[in-house]
């Protein structure tokens, strides 16, 4: 899926307030342009990004059957 159709799709859904899918569409995009980039630039996008995801921290812990479409909770198998 290119980041137009993922674009879409957050928009079709109502998910622009999904974190993990608009690091997806963040980081889609930037596969598309790594041509475009020079390694240096490439390599800072990407470290900025995995920085940006490592932020959300446990953002899905009382949401897992809404973002992960499960009714069990992970917490309860342990």
């Amino acid at each position: 899926m290119d980041s137009k159709d993922l674009a879409q799709y957050i928009e079709a859904t109502d998910s622009i307030s999904q974190p993990w899918l608009l690091v997806q569409l963040r980081l889609q995009k930037l596969k598309e342009r790594k041509a475009t980039m020079s390694p240096e630039a490439y390599t800072n996008a990407i470290a900025e990004l995995h920085e940006d995801l490592m932020n959300l921290g446990k953002w899905w812990v009382g949401r897992e059957a809404e973002v992960f479409g499960t009714q069990d909770h992970f917490d309860d198998r342990i």
